[in-house]
C-alpha cells in the first residue's frame, strides 16, 4: 500500500493533504509538528555546512519514514536548495530506509507538468482532468488561507479573548480540508472571513506596524523564526508579511519587472532566490509608513546575504530602523526575544519623539 508524506511547512500541510488525497490512491501521513525532536535527527545526519530548511526538511522525512511512510515529496528551488533532495535521497538511503524519493521539481522551478507527472508514477490512473480539477481547487484554498493570514497578522495582536483568532482558523483549515468543490471551499472561505471580522478588537489609532521580510522558509514556518509573529501580536503590533505560498507558486513571476523597476536604484539585476524581492518590499514598507523592519534568514543562507548590504542602504537613506535575525540549530530563542523586545523598545521611543 502506498503511504506517501512531505515536508511540514506552516499551515500548508492542509491543502497538500488535500490534493494529495485527491489524486493519490493510498494513505497520505501528514508530516507531525516541528519539535526540538525533528530538528535533533536533521542536525544528527545532515552535513553541517547546509542550512536550517534543509535539517529542518530531513528530520520531517525520518519521523515520516519512522511512522511506515514509503514515499516521499520533495520540493525545492530558487537557490542551492533545489539541489538539496539528492543529497537528503542519499542521507536517507544510507540510513537504511526503504523508500520511494519524488523531488517535483523540474529545472529548480515547479510546473503543473512536473507535478502531474510524478502524480501519475505514483497512481497510473490518475487523469489529467481530475488532476487539474483539485489542483485548481488547491490553489484556491492556499489563495483563501493567505488572504485569512493577512488579515490576522494586521488584527490579532488586539483580540479581547486570547486565542480567538488562532482557534477559529484551527476550525477553518478543519473544514476547508473536508470542501467537496469549487462553490463550497469559496462558500467556507466568505463564511470564515465575516467570522475573523466579528471577532472583538480593540486596535488604537497609533499603533506600532513592523514588516517581516527574508527568506521563504524562515518566514513561512514558525518554528523556524521562534514563532516571531505571535510574539510580535503579543506586544500589540500589526505585522506585515509578503511571502506566503501563492506568492511563490504564481504572482511572484508577475511582480518581477515592478520590483526590478521600484529598486533599480539599488538593484540592477536578479539576486537569486528571494534576494530582490526583499530590497522591494523594504522601499515598499517605508513607503508606506512602517515604524520598522525585521529582515530574518537561515544562518549562512547566501542570497540573503547578498540583500542585506542593499536593504542596510535602503534603511540608511530613508532613516528607517531594522533588525537582522540570523536563526540556526544553536540560536537561542531569549536571545531572539530580548533583541525583539529592544527593538520594540526603540521604534516606539522613535515614534514618541516623532
Amino acid at each position: 500500500m502506498i503511504k506517501i508524506s512531505f515536508p511540514q511547512l506552516g499551515d500548508y500541510s492542509t491543502p497538500i493533504a488535500y490534493l494529495l488525497t485527491k489524486c493519490i490512491d493510498g494513505e497520505i501521513i501528514k508530516p507531525k509538528p516541528i519539535t526540538k525532536k525533528t530538528i535533533d535527527l536533521g542536525c544528527k545526519y545532515a552535513p553541517d555546512s547546509v542550512c536550517i530548511p534543509f535539517k529542518y526538511n530531513l528530520g520531517n522525512f525520518i519521523e515520516s519514514l519512522e511512522m511506515g511512510c514509503n514515499y516521499i515529496i520533495q520540493a525545492g528551488g530558487g537557490c542551492r536548495y533545489g539541489y538539496y533532495g539528492e543529497v537528503q535521497e542519499q542521507i536517507l538511503k544510507d540510513l537504511n530506509y526503504d523508500f520511494h524519493f519524488i523531488n517535483i521539481s523540474q529545472n529548480n522551478r515547479i510546473t503543473p507538468k512536473s507535478l502531474y507527472k510524478n502524480l501519475k508514477e505514483i497512481n497510473p490512473k490518475l487523469h489529467f482532468m481530475k488532476f487539474c480539477y483539485y489542483g485548481l481547487i488547491t490553489l484556491l484554498m492556499i489563495e483563501y488561507m493567505d488572504n485569512i493570514d493577512n488579515y490576522i497578522r494586521l488584527n490579532v495582536g488586539f483580540e479581547t479573548e486570547e486565542k480567538s483568532f488562532y482557534n477559529l482558523k484551527e476550525k477553518m483549515l478543519k473544514d476547508f480540508s473536508q470542501n467537496t468543490g469549487f462553490i463550497s471551499l469559496t462558500k467556507s472561505f466568505f463564511s470564515y472571513k465575516r467570522k475573523f471580522k466579528h471577532l472583538d478588537k480593540k486596535i488604537p489609532k497609533d499603533c506600532l506596524k513592523i514588516g517581516i521580510i527574508g527568506e521563504l522558509y524562515t518566514s513561512m514556518e514558525g518554528y523556524s523564526n521562534y514563532y516571531l509573529e505571535k510574539e510580535l501580536g503579543k506586544m500589540n503590533v500589526r505585522v506585515k508579511r509578503y511571502t506566503n505560498a501563492s506568492y511563490l507558486l504564481y504572482k511572484k513571476k508577475l511582480h518581477f519587472r515592478k520590483m526590478l523597476y521600484v529598486a533599480r536604484k539599488y538593484v540592477k539585476y536578479n539576486l537569486g532566490a528571494d534576494g530582490l524581492d526583499n530590497v522591494y518590499r523594504t522601499i515598499e514598507l517605508i513607503k508606506h509608513g512602517y515604524d520598522g523592519i525585521i529582515h530574518i534568514k537561515p544562518f549562512g543562507c547566501t542570497p540573503e546575504i547578498s540583500a542585506i548590504p542593499i536593504i542596510q542602504r535602503v534603511c540608511q537613506d530613508h532613516k528607517c530602523p531594522i533588525m537582522f535575525l540570523s536563526f540556526d540549530y544553536q540560536t537561542s530563542e531569549e536571545g531572539i526575544k530580548t533583541r525583539l523586545e529592544a527593538f520594540y523598545e526603540m521604534i516606539k521611543e522613535k515614534r514618541n519623539v516623532k
